[in-house]
């Protein structure tokens, strides 16, 4: 297996970094179809029209949904058709870049990320994950490209509940683990190589950066202050764990978190999910005690959850749907080290749920 490397062609990041749009994307075309979920418009649109006045440019704002799914994106697809557009732009958290990404891919088209909150690393990487209109786990759709570009205006991520920028560190906590274990099971990244030293060395970054900048971010963000702890956490949410996850791969942590979406109760952001994944896969790796006990201090300075009862969940039957759904054929936790049931998988959840309440209490 050959290994590689991809990432974004650009990746632009700082304060008041909308306000030159334009001279990021001047050279990408001349027509912009900007997909947005309702607060992405609102805190993104006046800031990208003043960096175009004046400009041969047209500019077309659509908000979509809230769910990344089909339907959606066959009516963002007839608007790109229709108005003969040169450009797709996501605005607004996850599931808008992960609309825009398909949209732009089927219709041949540059696209560009535009996240307003830092819950995700969908902005950097070359995938998309669809979801059923009722908001269950579809499928991965995987493209032969990154984004064309990342823009994100840290004084808008600021800005945003804190929730998102926690939710983030989540999701970017499972790039480290997740990667070393491809790396040690010779599995492949998601872009289908093999892991490249290059890789790593950003997961462990990412990892490193979570450890330390994580909790002083949050305070910040609280106070609506933008300070480097932050702009370091917004770059480990969305660059280091979006690239790192793109060229290291997945194993049971994100698995976890498709499982549990079948779960009705589910009351927990993605990421918040993935942080309690990823304490569950260093339960099936039989890892090293104290390496575990830091993450879990980690999850719980930052206020990430640690059991079930913090994810809405309580009912030990409603765990083995998401155990079963979580095992299904296709996951990435078939990437782990001599594979996993789902019988092991809930023995490691209900062992880590029981950990998590014993450590909180």
């Amino acid at each position: 297996m050959l290994k590689l490397m991809r990432a974004p062609l650009k990746y632009v990041q700082g304060e008041n970094a909308l306000d030159e749009f334009y001279d990021i994307v001047k050279d990408m075309g001349k027509s912009f179809l900007f997909i947005c979920s309702r607060s992405g418009e609102k805190m993104c649109r006046a800031k990208i029209e003043k960096s175009c006045e004046g400009k041969d440019v047209r500019l077309h704002f659509e908000v979509f949904g809230g769910v990344s799914s089909t339907g959606e994106i066959e009516r963002m697809r007839k608007i790109v058709r229709d108005e003969n557009i040169d450009v797709v732009v996501g605005v607004g958290g996850g599931s808008a870049i992960d609309t825009a990404k398909p949209t732009a891919y089927y219709e041949g088209k540059k696209v560009i990320s535009m996240p307003t909150v830092c819950a995700t690393d969908a902005p950097c990487t070359g995938l998309s994950v669809l979801y059923e209109d009722d908001g269950t786990f579809k499928n991965y759709i995987f493209y032969p490209n990154n984004p064309d570009a990342v823009i994100v205006d840290s004084s808008i991520i600021c800005k945003a509940p804190v929730r998102f920028l926690v939710s983030g560190m989540g999701d970017a906590l499972g790039t480290f683990f997740e990667a070393r274990m491809c790396e040690k099971a010779k599995a492949p990244s998601l872009e289908n190589g093999g892991v490249t030293k290059s890789a790593m060395a950003l997961c462990q970054l990412c990892y490193d950066t979570l450890l330390e900048h994580g909790a002083k971010a949050k305070k910040a963000v609280e106070l609506g202050l933008m300070t480097p702890d932050v702009d370091a956490i917004i770059e480990a949410n969305t660059y280091l764990s979006g690239v790192g996850a793109d060229n290291g791969g997945l194993a049971a942590a994100h698995s976890i978190y498709n499982g549990f979406t079948a779960l009705d109760e589910l009351s927990s952001m993605h990421g918040e999910v993935v942080a309690f994944g990823t304490l569950v896969q260093l339960i099936l790796e039989e890892g090293s005690t104290d390496e575990f006990y830091e993450v879990m201090d980690f999850c719980t300075s930052v206020g990430l959850p640690v059991t079930l009862g913090e994810m809405g969940v309580s009912d030990p039957e409603h765990v083995k749907i998401a155990a079963e759904k979580a095992c299904a054929e296709g996951e990435s936790i078939h990437n782990m080290i001599g594979d996993v049931t789902p019988e092991q998988l809930y023995n490691a959840i209900m062992v880590t749920d029981a950990l998590g309440r014993e450590y909180l209490a």
